[in-house]
């Protein structure tokens, strides 16, 4: 497996690489948007393969998942953590932001904020998991923002293992497409957030069943969008040179994750490590992964 930077390696903060984790793959759509707003940054990213879905969860145990799998990140020595979880970012953010003092990114800030900045007439429509449209953070974030913007929320869970599948132009896939998107159309939503980070992948068929005058807003962008500015602010973007060296992590199934990250990222994994549950919730003491499912 690639290794990453430690600490020791690096004057400063700057050269540390970036910590993401997910439930799953959906997070790479994020960790691919750094990629690209940001190639000179190093990214550590751990997939929670084990424990998914997040979606249908607790609050409460969706919140443990994720102080746990930041706490790993950190020892991985990363300067910022990013929530690439939409679920996560709803319930577990304000939690995560109180213990710890690196910076920590949401997906759902930059995303509400780039709808509200796009609404034309006030009515914003978001599509997500279960567990984050019943949690409305969304529409709690958008009504700081501007409390008279109509929000339209819709789940739409059919969506992620039809991401998964790569079934991005299936004819199942227009026609769950048409279930979920057509009570937004007719709510009258000009705009609408991609509140889950799988479904980037299918954003061709949600603008096909929307129609072009519906904008989408996707928050792997926003958030990408948003780590530059907060590293830039604090003096902590890694200066171009070297090409940087991803890390990559899961709870379970390494071969799984990596053909399916291979899809996502449209790109070679270098290798994939296994973090056991016991590592996790802090049973073996040193927090080290074990190697396993190295891409060939």
């Amino acid at each position: 497996m690639a290794a990453f930077e430690s600490e020791a390696m690096v004057p400063s903060a700057a050269g540390r690489p970036i910590g993401v984790f997910d439930s799953g793959i959906g997070g790479l759509t994020v960790a691919a948007e750094i990629m690209r707003q940001l190639p000179a940054e190093a990214i550590v990213y751990f997939g929670d393969t084990a424990r998914l879905p997040y979606g249908p969860k607790s609050a409460e145990t969706v919140t443990q998942f994720a102080v746990q799998n930041t706490d790993f990140l950190l020892r991985q020595g990363v300067k910022m953590i990013v929530v690439a979880c939409n679920t996560a970012s709803a319930v577990a953010l304000d939690a995560l932001v109180a213990r710890h003092d690196v910076p920590i990114v949401g997906v759902i800030q930059p995303g509400a904020l780039a709808a509200v900045s796009a609404t034309r007439v006030g009515r914003i429509g978001v599509i997500g998991t279960e567990g984050t449209i019943a949690s409305r953070a969304y529409e709690r974030e958008i009504h700081r923002l501007d409390r008279e913007v109509a929000v339209v929320g819709k789940s739409c869970p059919l969506f992620v293992p039809l991401a998964e599948e790569g079934w991005t132009d299936r004819e199942v896939t227009l026609v769950i497409a048409h279930e979920y998107l057509t009570p937004l159309r007719d709510a009258g939503v000009d705009t609408v957030v991609l509140g889950c980070t799988h479904y980037p992948i299918l954003k061709a068929t949600i603008s096909k069943v929307l129609g072009p005058g519906i904008t989408l807003i996707d928050s792997a962008e926003e958030t990408a969008r948003e780590v530059g500015e907060r590293l830039a602010a604090r003096g902590a973007a890694r200066a171009a040179g070297h090409p940087p060296e991803h890390s990559f992590f899961v709870s379970d199934v390494p071969h799984r994750f990596t053909e399916q990250a291979e899809r996502f990222l449209r790109a070679r994994l270098p290798g994939v490590s296994v973090v056991t549950l016991e590592q996790l919730t802090g049973g073996c003491g040193d927090g080290r992964a074990r190697p396993g499912g190295v891409a060939p």
